[in-house]
């Protein structure tokens, strides 16, 4: 039988991709969010993360598409994916966008833990190794970044990402459930990689994400391995694909902007600067679609 997914923020930018490939694989898939999807096989219902009550109301909630199909009664839920958030800082208000992303996190969880829902996947963020939004360029202190780095961001979002990965750990620890949090590069659509050339003549412009990126539909894989694999109770994993977001070799992009920083083991040629290596011991995750498949 198909696994029912509830998944909030199926609507944004990486979401989207993610349920198409959720659906693809023929998981079952309720998408709440602010706003529709379109996506024809999947309903969306409207929902305010950080209200609590709706949160609960939505997890145990019926799934279908139509409300003529043969049984509205609610079924059990195999997993929740949470996306949903304020997906950076300038956005808004910087106390509103830890508001509804540390709240809308814990409410989504503590409904999941509450109504016996027995894996939870989140999306946490590279930015919480503290490089992206730092007031002034930084050195990390060591690549390549890994999940045991001691994570200090100074900025609102990626705070509110190192909270929601405390939250997801404690209700871990007094539920016995598994919760998994993606530290997500920047996700990368199809249609998106016509922007490479422009990065490729201004190497420095991607400089404080390390050069990572994501493949939306390799989002989706490593989310369905997520809920595929189970009993690891709490996790962080990087989501990253496998080499960096430039031409140049890794080697030379560190001895350009970050010469100086050591280096924990030997890098490949063109090898990503967010170790994926996690990802792909315990989860099994295999990046399918580098830039080098669809940029000349």
């Amino acid at each position: 039988m198909a696994k029912r997914v509830m998944f909030t923020g199926g609507s944004g930018k990486a979401g989207r991709h993610v349920v198409r490939y959720l659906v693809d694989k023929g998981y079952q898939v309720l998408n709440l969010d602010n706003r529709p999807l379109d996506n024809p096989s999947v309903r969306t219902l409207i929902t305010d993360i950080t209200d609590s009550g709706q949160v609960f109301n939505a997890l145990s909630s019926y799934m279908g598409l139509h409300e003529f199909d043969p049984s509205l009664r609610p079924q059990p839920v195999d997993a929740v994916v949470h996306f949903a958030a304020i997906p950076r800082i300038m956005i808004t208000p910087d106390n509103e966008l830890f508001r509804i992303n540390a709240l809308g996190t814990y409410n989504v969880i503590e409904a999941a833990v509450k109504l016996g829902i027995r894996k939870v996947v989140i999306a946490s963020s590279e930015t919480t190794y503290g490089l992206v939004f730092a007031n002034e360029p930084r050195d990390p202190a060591y690549f390549p970044l890994d999940e045991d780095y001691d994570v200090d961001p100074m900025d609102s979002y990626a705070l509110s990402k190192v909270v929601n990965e405390k939250t997801a750990r404690a209700f871990a620890l007094r539920s016995g459930i598994d919760i998994y949090a993606l530290r997500i590069g920047n996700v990368i659509e199809p249609n998106e990689y016509e922007l490479f050339p422009k990065w490729f003549a201004d190497p420095g412009f991607r400089k404080r994400i390390a050069w990572s990126y994501v493949d939306a539909r390799d989002l989706g894989q490593i989310t369905a391995r997520a809920i595929e694999t189970d009993g690891l109770g709490y996790q962080v994993f990087n989501a990253v694909n496998d080499d960096t977001s430039s031409d140049l070799p890794t080697r030379e992009l560190l001895d350009r902007f970050y010469p100086g920083v050591p280096l924990r083991r030997e890098l490949g040629e063109f090898e990503t600067l967010l170790s994926n290596s996690k990802a792909k011991e315990m989860l099994g995750f295999r990046p399918e679609h580098s830039w080098r498949n669809y940029v000349s």
